[in-house]
């Protein structure tokens, strides 16, 4: 197994062993039993607070393009010694998540401090005086009920203890009135009420108060200063030693930039850099620089403020009553245990395992050698041969690559890109012993530009295409044409048709050369996965996206390109549901089989029977519903008709007669519905037992 010493997984666990063996040396105990705080005051970044104080300067800088950067910095230190650092606050989460320190002559790490960041709202709550709701002047003095204050009031002095604050109704003008806060306070004449706007100064008696004020403002304006924080390592042991500390926290991804120059033959030069930034506050002296090409997985967290849960309010067990328990299942403690140390002496001996030794290439004359190329687990990293030396909030271009690789020029059409002409294009092979980081590519031709182009990451051996400049020189027609459907397969099965049909599409790329030079043409033809090329002509290659024809183009002259595709398609009919219509149509089909034909002209007629059935109901029904329609005319004429009249023993007759005919009629439907049932079942029967190709 390939250990490496970034891969994001080795830090975790050589972090989770470097802690695992911290023995914070004990603290002798104060009369009393009680240690006092150490007072500290920040230090200004890397300065020194007192004749043990010392500074790590940075040593080595490991870059990846997943927005981190791992930095080591190393150093010798002697006795009990502290290394103090000052950090962005933004960068003190993954400090605390990533952090790995070594104290590499034996002696020990003792603590690790930093300025705390307590919520702005704990620590304001924390006061005397609440500040945390943005308080007025009448609400804080609200919160100072019963202290002593000394006040200042149409120029004389007053002193006494603060009763509260109310609103109170004045006279503003005619007829009006305004609402105004006032300050009633206790003093050696009595009880004060004093508006609040006349006073123009209150001070605390309360010594305690006043320094909790004072205190609860300068909480105020810390929480505005959010920019640096310190960190303070404290290592014991005895005499001078090497010590280390590693951490991986966010900065700018390292970018590549490429040139590539044109040749007549295939042999093409490219060179590449590297763009790095320095965006720390420290100055890069001789630095060891790596760059890795790999996306290690890497998220942020907030370590930093103290997080505070809600918890339960409990009853005394005298008030309370019994609730319902609730017993978990035990543990399997002894196999965790077995696991986490299993797992602590895997992670204390892959921290140890060397990183593999990078193979050196040769990249070439025109640019000094810079770097040396080789695997990280699943990852390529660059290690840039000599020292970097690079001032803080500046960035610089490292060379990387420099070397001849293998080229073959074309011309690249895609219609859906630009549909006329296609693009200068150039396949490049990476005949290199190194992993080629996405990023763009100025082209040169000989002396000149040519254009711009991206490509993306490429592997050694590995083949890439990228475009250049538009070739105006080639002009390209697609003309598409579809055949009718073929019905090519039908069947049954258990009431439903399957009618298989072949689809033909047919697109041809005609190709004018109005150049002076031959073209060697690529035409990107679109991929569809339920689409099978059925040409005389074979693409050359085939991307997830596109196929690549490949034709010659003579200076002058004419091509084609035909591109033949065929698809099936089947469609599923259910026969119960389906009109008569589309069922003849698949009768006269000459790829019907004679048994399907048979199965498909005895479902027409028992479903013509079985219309026919409910025409004979509709007739019937129009019929009673006419009759029953007349019933409602002669009942109204009922109505207007004395009962002894002729003419209402004619209409009584008439309803008689009537009732006669619709008892008839239902009887009919009744018949009529009885065979209709049967008839829909023996169809549906029949069809349900057809399996036929």
């Amino acid at each position: 197994m390939r250990r490496t010493f970034l891969a994001a997984s080795i830090l975790i666990a050589a972090a989770l062993s470097a802690l695992a063996i911290w023995r914070p040396m004990p603290i002798p105990a104060q009369p009393g039993g009680i240690v006092p705080p150490k007072q500290e005051t920040p230090p200004t970044a890397n300065a020194k607070k007192n004749n043990n104080a010392t500074s790590l300067p940075i040593t080595r800088v490991v870059l990846f393009n997943s927005g981190v950067g791992y930095f080591q910095r190393e150093g010798e230190i002697e006795g009990n010694a502290t290394v103090d650092f000052v950090f962005p606050a933004s960068d003190i989460n993954d400090l605390l998540k990533s952090m790995v320190l070594q104290d590499l002559g034996g002696g020990q790490v003792r603590t690790v401090s930093y300025d705390s960041f307590d919520p702005l709202e704990k620590s304001l709550k924390s006061f005397a005086l609440d500040l945390t709701k943005n308080p007025s002047h009448a609400q804080l003095l609200q919160q100072a009920r019963g202290e002593k204050v000394e006040l200042d009031w149409q120029g004389r002095t007053l002193k006494g203890a603060i009763l509260g604050v109310e609103k109170q109704r004045v006279p503003a003008g005619k007829d009006n009135a305004v609402e105004i806060d006032v300050l009633n306070v206790t003093t050696a004449e009595g009880l004060r009420s004093l508006p609040l706007k006349e006073v123009q100064r209150v001070r605390f008696l309360n010594l305690h108060l006043e320094e909790e004020l004072k205190r609860a403002v300068e909480v105020l304006a810390f929480s505005h200063d959010t920019h640096k924080r310190t960190v303070n390592l404290a290592f014991t042991g005895e005499g001078k030693r090497q010590v280390r500390v590693g951490y991986v926290i966010e900065n700018p991804i390292w970018k590549t930039s490429y040139r590539l120059v044109l040749n007549d033959n295939d042999k093409m030069l490219l060179q590449g850099w590297a763009i790095v930034d320095n965006a720390t506050d420290d100055d890069w002296q001789n630095v060891r620089v790596a760059l890795v090409s790999g996306r290690p997985i890497s998220f942020q967290m907030n370590m930093y403020q103290p997080i505070y849960i809600p918890r339960p309010w409990v009853e005394l067990e005298l008030f309370a009553n019994l609730r319902p328990q609730v017993h978990p299942g035990a543990m399997r403690e002894p196999e965790a245990v077995r696991r986490l140390e299993s797992f602590r002496k895997d992670a204390k001996a892959a921290f140890a395992a060397p990183a593999p030794p990078a193979k050196p290439f040769d990249i070439g004359q025109s640019i000094a050698p810079g770097a040396t190329s080789g695997e990280v687990g699943e990852f390529f990293q660059y290690v840039i041969k000599e020292p970097v030396t690079l001032s803080r909030q500046r960035s610089s271009m490292l060379p990387i690559a420099n070397a001849t690789i293998e080229g073959k020029r074309f011309s690249l059409y895609n219609s859906s890109v630009e549909p006329k002409h296609p693009f200068l294009a150039v396949k490049l092979k990476n005949t290199t012993n190194l992993h080629l980081m996405q990023g763009p590519i100025t082209v040169f031709e000989g002396e000149s530009y040519a254009g711009d182009a991206r490509i993306l990451d490429l592997l050694p051996k590995e083949e890439r295409l990228i475009t250049f400049a538009l070739d105006q020189g080639l002009e390209v027609e697609p003309v598409a044409k579809a055949a009718p459907d073929e019905l090519r397969t039908i069947k049954i099965v258990k009431g439903i048709l399957y009618a298989t049909s072949k689809l033909r599409e047919t697109k041809t790329y005609n190709v004018k050369n109005r150049s002076a030079h031959d073209r060697l043409l690529l035409i990107e033809h679109p991929f569809r996965a339920d689409w099978k090329l059925a040409g005389k002509d074979e693409p050359v290659e085939r991307t997830r996206d596109v196929y690549r024809f490949q034709v010659s183009v003579p200076a002058g002259k004419t091509a084609s390109q035909e591109v033949v595709e065929e698809h099936q398609r089947t469609n599923q009919i259910i026969l119960t549901t389906t009109d008569d219509q589309t069922i003849r149509f698949y009768l006269s089909s000459t790829v019907a089989s004679p048994g399907l034909k048979k199965a498909l002209e005895t479902a027409i007629s028992l479903k013509t029977k079985l219309a026919d059935t409910q025409r004979e109901i509709a007739q019937v029904e129009k019929q009673m519903r006419g009759i029953v329609e007349d019933q409602a005319r002669i009942r109204a004429n009922m109505e207007r008709v004395p009962m002894n009249s002729p003419p209402y023993q004619r209409y009584l007759k008439k309803l008689d007669e009537q009732e006669t005919q619709i008892e008839a009629f239902q009887a009919q439907i009744k018949t009529f519905r009885q065979r209709e049932e049967e008839q829909r079942r023996n169809y549906e029967t029949y069809l349900l037992g057809l399996n036929l190709e």
